[in-house]
């Protein structure tokens, strides 16, 4: 297939980063070099190894907004091109959401959406936020509002492998973590979270929007005390502060967990807080900060992923991190 060729676009115009990302940046002391980088690395439009490398994914993260404010991450499945870009500006996912997602409610036309491409097994990932333009049988479309590439930190390279017909996924309501989410929670060494600002429904500001980001840890990161609160060691990253900066104007937050054996997925909605000192930051090898996430709901899908996963090679940049032991 002859490679397109595209014009290139200009950088953003428009704000690129909110109050809560300003101020993360400020106490980390990258706000006045993202002031200038920031423009240049976060688009308005796709370039085109992103639309290629979207095109090629058999997944797809989202995250969105619920009626009653609350952020959920989710994934979206399909045979590798069932997603597409038709131009610069636009992303078509030819899918719909998985049995008992909360994508399936949230996901409508003129709301905000964050997405996350990402590869496990080369450890790329590319992010995407934007309005949701039209959704019908076929899928849905989205308006590019910011896109940006991500570095491979973190990311534990596994391949996954399309499966179709998997059986009926059976759907498990929960008010606090049972047996099987504490169990799944233990072993894992890969999450994702959702976070939005609280104006992300109402405004048009690109700023303003939905964000889904990965986290990933040796297994066993995750830590479920007894009272359904989860706390996490958070590593240094891009110094965008996407997820931190929604948090700070916006506790409420969406955690997705995949058993990658089986396709079991873990949807909690939960608010989250974060920890800049103490002894147990100090403790842990590694963590800038700490993550405490304490769940309010959640919400077990057995066997309803249609994915399969290779055996997980763990971030070669995990080996100088600690262990909660």
């Amino acid at each position: 297939m002859p490679k397109r060729i595209t014009k290139k676009l200009a950088p953003m115009t428009g704000p690129t980063f909110h109050e809560g990302e300003l101020a993360w940046q400020e106490r980390a002391g990258s706000r006045a070099r993202l002031a200038e980088a920031g423009p240049r690395v976060i688009r308005d439009h796709m370039p085109e190894q992103h639309r290629e490398f979207f095109a090629q994914l058999p997944f797809l993260l989202a995250g969105t907004v619920d009626a009653q404010g609350q952020p959920w991450a989710s994934v979206l499945a399909g045979p590798p091109g069932f997603v597409a870009s038709p131009d610069p500006r636009q992303l078509l996912v030819h899918a719909q959401a998985l049995p008992h997602d909360p994508l399936a409610e949230t996901l409508r036309a003129g709301a905000p959406i964050g997405l996350l491409g990402i590869e496990p097994h080369t450890r790329r990932r590319n992010r995407l936020n934007g309005r949701v333009t039209r959704r019908d049988e076929g899928g849905f479309a989205v308006r590019v509002d910011q896109s940006f590439g991500n570095c491979p930190k973190y990311i534990q390279a596994r391949k996954p492998e399309f499966v179709a017909g998997t059986g009926a996924p059976t759907a498990h309501r929960l008010d606090a973590l049972d047996e099987a989410a504490r169990s799944l929670l233990a072993r894992a060494d890969t999450f994702f979270i959702a976070t939005a600002h609280p104006l992300a429904a109402r405004s048009d500001s690109p700023a303003f929007g939905v964000d889904v980001s990965h986290r990933g840890g040796k297994p066993g990161f995750v830590r479920a005390d007894a009272d359904s609160r989860l706390t996490v060691p958070d590593f240094i990253g891009n110094f965008f502060f996407n997820t931190l900066g929604n948090l700070a104007v916006n506790p409420r937050c969406g955690l997705l967990f995949m058993d990658f054996a089986s396709g079991d997925l873990l949807y909690l909605a939960a608010r989250g807080e974060v920890v800049t000192d103490g002894p147990e930051l100090a403790s842990f090898q590694g963590a800038q900060r700490l993550l405490r996430l304490q769940v309010l709901s959640a919400l077990r899908v057995t066997a309803v992923l249609p994915l399969r996963w290779s055996a997980a090679e763990l971030s070669p940049v995990l080996a100088a991190t600690g262990s909660w032991s």
